[in-house]
């Protein structure tokens, strides 16, 4: 008897019939939306994400020397992969490109409520558009998808910030500050007490008093933005105010306005975000980390080797997000259902065989008898698989020209022609 990993799952039948539809509502969205599908390797150079995270990152991949001498991870987020496809067929590809895939990542992280170390995300990117409706059309592709599952407004809320505010107000300090950093505690700001995330403030190099202040102007609601304008006197910070309120214009022209509300400390926890980014929380608290986020990267295909490219992008986790649809009762039922079993009586397996054949061919779910079972023990176990319909095909019935089709629910069964059957 083997162990399963830990931070890794299962997913039998029901499980993955509820998976399965999630994915295909969040992907048939996307493709209204004109995103393309890719498929991405499991694998990429540990360096690649080494160069853009930092050495650190390295502890939490799944990472090892390949037999080619390769230092290599199993890849633990899709953007870097994505960005390095774009460099390398750059000057082919019509701009804006719009892919999406769903597929697995893996990190080596604390297993915890929605999050595990090996998980499914559909991401959605747009790349070589820096236009505001581009970052609005990803926020609405994201409420289409929610709603899609059955969610309203009141289930869920996207929290939008800027990246170029935060940072525009930190330069605005008369102070040695580590930006990044500070932009990273930043993202930590609701889940640390109040003394260690200033503490972490002060290590990024804010003094007390400075800490105070930029910790109150991230509390600035959206009617009073002009007031980060005035407060940090910089271009960036109003260029970046201007930004924000251009995105979520256009969120209203796409349908989406409803779903967002600023959020200062908003701030996403990657460096390679540089505009606007957001992240999706359940409304009533059940959920109690974000759902999912994106934003933002204009840098990234740059730092990558290729021309200066704007991007913007989201990607939903299916760990939190079926938690969030589970909370709001309208996660897909786990069950698997049968349109047809095909019951064998006797010697009539041709018959059997070619109505079976003719049913799948019309679209149906099909089984039939493959173990040898009884009568007794055939229908039982239609009736386990959820069969809706049972055509019973027996040697009686055949000599009088007949099979006998049974519904499920109410047990009422006729006969009908064979000659006739599947009808139209």
């Amino acid at each position: 008897m083997y162990d399963r990993i830990k931070g890794f799952r299962d997913f039998y039948p029901g499980a993955m019939s509820a998976r399965r539809e999630a994915i295909d509502d969040i992907e048939e969205i996307a493709r209204r939306y004109g995103f393309r599908e890719i498929g991405t390797p499991a694998l990429e150079r540990t360096e690649m994400y080494a160069d853009k995270s930092g050495e650190e990152i390295v502890e939490e991949l799944y990472n090892f020397t390949d037999h080619g001498g390769r230092e290599v991870a199993l890849t633990p987020e899709l953007t870097p992969t994505v960005a390095r496809m774009v460099v390398e067929k750059q000057q082919e590809l019509a701009k804006p490109i719009k892919w999406v895939s769903t597929r697995p990542f893996w990190r080596y992280e604390a297993v915890q409520q929605g999050r595990f170390r090996e998980f499914y995300q559909t991401n959605v990117d747009i790349f070589g558009s820096s236009e505001p409706i581009a970052d609005a059309e990803i926020l609405a592709y994201a409420a289409d998808a929610l709603t899609e599952l059955g969610l309203t407004v009141d289930d869920f809320e996207f929290r939008v910030s800027h990246r170029d505010i935060l940072g525009g107000l930190l330069e605005s300090f008369d102070a040695d500050i580590d930006t990044e950093a500070a932009i990273r505690a930043v993202d930590k700001r609701d889940k640390l007490a109040v003394g260690e995330y200033r503490a972490l403030l002060g290590d990024a190099g804010l003094s007390e008093s400075q800490a105070e202040e930029f910790d109150a102007l991230l509390d600035t609601d959206e009617e009073n933005l002009d007031d980060l304008v005035a407060a940090a006197e910089t271009e960036r910070v109003e260029r970046a105010v201007g930004n924000l309120q251009d995105v979520l214009d256009a969120t209203a022209d796409l349908g989406a306005r409803e779903y967002c509300t600023l959020s200062l400390d908003t701030a996403r926890g990657l460096d390679y975000y540089t505009g606007v980014v957001f992240e999706c929380f359940d409304t009533t608290g059940t959920v109690g980390r974000s759902v999912f986020g994106g934003g933002r990267y204009d840098d990234l295909i740059e730092g990558f080797g290729g021309q200066p490219t704007p991007a913007v992008g989201v990607a939903l986790g299916m760990a939190t997000l079926s938690l969030l649809c589970e909370r709001a009762g309208v996660w897909p039922a786990e069950t698997t259902t049968t349109d047809y079993y095909v019951l064998q009586v006797g010697d009539t397996r041709e018959t059997a065989a070619r109505i079976t054949r003719d049913l799948r061919e019309r679209g149906h779910v099909v089984e039939t008898d493959i173990a040898g079972r009884s009568f007794g023990g055939q229908l039982e176990y239609a009736d386990s698989i959820g069969a809706e319909t049972t055509v019973i095909v027996g040697e009686q019935d055949l000599a009088d020209g007949n099979v006998t089709v049974k519904r499920m629910d109410s047990g009422e069964q006729r006969q009908v022609p064979v000659a006739e059957f599947p009808e139209d």
